[in-house]
């Protein structure tokens, strides 16, 4: 068999604990700023985990 490659935009995007949980940033934090209030700019810098219905697909693009 050959070796799965590892989606290059995923390996950006995804990190895992050290639990095994995946890691995400949010959305909505990189353009247009100024008419966002600092409440929502300060809760989406917070670093949020892939959903467990999503893990196995997120881990297959890693390939773990």
């Amino acid at each position: 068999m050959p070796k799965t490659k590892t989606n290059s935009g995923s390996k950006k995007r995804f990190t895992l604990t050290g639990t095994g949980k995946i890691k995400r940033k949010h959305a909505y934090k990189s353009h247009i700023l100024t008419k966002k209030t600092k409440k929502q700019k300060r809760n989406l810098t917070h670093v949020g985990l892939v959903s467990s219905v999503d893990t196995p697909r997120v881990k297959a693009l890693l390939g773990i």
